[in-house]
């Protein structure tokens, strides 16, 4: 696939990375040469340097024979002057445009293809804050994930000594569990490395172990593996940027929740936007005014401004000073894997939070949802299966039957997706779906109509996995 990135900031980069592995032709265009230098220093793609807004420098980008157009740069309206161009002058089929102001974001006619033609608006901020969401509501989680509606979760958590499971194979959890509830260890991350888990494998204390269940029962089967943490009720944000706005706005109505920030004017504008948050000017590393506020009491501290060294040193401090659980919004993914685990629990790499949604809109065949794990290690797909055995590999086969692929393996499948219905927790509008969650045993049929969840511990197989689940005639 031939792909125009605009913009070489941190999801700009992330995307290219991330795409560049998977054998497509990338252009990114930036007015920044010394990025795209390190870009093209550390990966095998084409760079212009130009105003990402203007026909010759996209003409340059080679737009005119691009499939896929991704405007990321920092402005809304570089993205959507650019998407308008691609649309009308180069006639490129798809384009994707990241977006803040809510002004762009909640106008569909805006978006129109009779306007600014832009097929897919990302707003990262937006996707950040329902991830942030998601953990507050999963206390003991490193990461959630939600696949078929919501109707199936994906958490990710630290083993420890006192649970039930560690220290014993796979195999027993069966024993441990009701007859109604069904789940699965989808990974297992130790010292750094990929495990494929088998009912032989013994789950050990400090294991990153990614588990899935039915929403109703994911629950019951990670406390296999930890205790229950008691639900988030105070919170302290630091930073009122667009990102902290979000979370306390999001939060407010659930939690006690205090805000942090540096800049004066900032804080007052924040404080006119939020209804019950308590909004402080100062400095999140000030440990006078850390301890003022009752940091011991607090059972989160989220860092997130805009700056990685303030975050990590806010961060760190809060959690010397006696806070609960502390999270770090961390843009450079160095950072962010050096810190977590040791004084900080959890490091938000945003590009790789956002990454997943954009991944959705590149990924061939019918797929309704890419999760992006570990930081962009691994990746959890959530495929439609269209077709019948005739003309499908996976339609109408049981999925011990299916070719092995080597770093992939199907996890779940969620069956007969209904009707949404809104939530009632703070999952800032999520929908949630009814449907039968089968987890994946080799003896369950794949069909029509499916939602299947594919986990690709190693991303070159990516590719195999799309082609596993065409359609076409030569399959008869």
């Amino acid at each position: 696939m031939r792909i125009v990135i605009l913009g070489a900031g941190q999801v700009g980069a992330s995307v290219a990375e991330s795409l560049v592995s998977e054998n497509n032709d990338i252009t990114v265009v930036d007015s920044d040469r010394e990025r795209l230098a390190f870009l093209q220093d550390r990966l095998d793609l084409r760079t212009v340097f130009g105003n990402a807004s203007h026909p010759s420098t996209l003409a340059n980008a080679g737009l005119q024979d691009a499939d896929l157009l991704i405007a990321v740069t920092q402005s809304d309206e570089t993205n959507l002057v650019a998407c308008k161009v691609a649309h009308s002058v180069f006639n490129v089929p798809a384009r994707i445009a990241r977006l803040r102001a809510r002004d762009f974001l909640d106008s569909e006619k805006l978006l129109s293809a009779e306007n600014f033609a832009v097929d897919y608006a990302l707003c990262p901020e937006q996707v950040i804050t329902e991830y942030i969401a998601r953990l507050i509501d999963f206390p003991e989680a490193l990461q959630v994930l939600n696949f078929g509606g919501g109707r199936l979760v994906l958490v990710g958590l630290r083993a420890y000594a006192g649970g039930f499971l560690v220290g014993s194979p796979i195999k027993e959890m069966r024993n441990h569990l009701p007859p109604q509830v069904d789940g699965r260890i989808a990974a297992i991350y130790r010292r750094g490395g990929a495990i494929t888990p088998t009912g032989e494998t013994i789950v050990a204390d400090g294991d990153e172990v990614f588990v899935l269940a039915a929403e109703e029962h994911i629950r019951t089967v990670m406390r296999e593996l930890r205790r229950s943490m008691e639900p988030v009720r105070r919170v302290m944000i630091a930073g009122g940027g667009n990102i902290g706005l979000r979370v306390a706005q999001a939060l407010q109505a659930k939690c006690e929740v205090k805000l942090i920030e540096l800049d004066r004017s900032r804080a007052e504008f924040v404080a006119t936007s939020l209804k019950s948050v308590l909004v402080l000017n100062g400095d999140a590393t000030d440990e006078e005014l850390l301890q003022q506020e009752a940091i011991d009491e607090m059972e989160l501290f989220l860092a997130l401004s805009n700056d990685d060294e303030d975050n990590i040193m806010a961060a760190s401090l809060a959690k010397r000073m006696g806070c609960q659980r502390v999270v770090a919004l961390i843009n450079r993914r160095a950072y962010a894997e050096l810190v977590q685990g040791g004084p900080i629990d959890i490091a938000i790499s945003p590009a790789q939070v956002s990454i997943g949604t954009l991944l959705t809109y590149v990924r061939h065949g019918d797929v309704a949802q890419v999760h992006s794990l570990r930081r962009g290690a691994a990746e959890a797909l959530e495929i439609v299966a269209h077709g019948d055995a005739k003309n499908s590999r996976a339609v109408g086969r049981r999925i011990g039957e299916l070719p092995v692929i080597h770093g992939a393996f199907i996890a779940a499948v969620v069956r007969d997706l209904g009707e949404t219905e809104d939530l009632n927790f703070f999952r800032l509008g999520a929908r949630k779906q009814t449907g039968q969650v089968l987890i994946a045993h080799k003896d369950v049929v794949i069909e029509t109509g499916d939602h299947v969840v594919v986990f690709c511990l190693d991303k070159k197989v990516v590719k195999q996995v799309e082609k596993l689940f065409e359609v076409g005639f030569h399959f008869f």
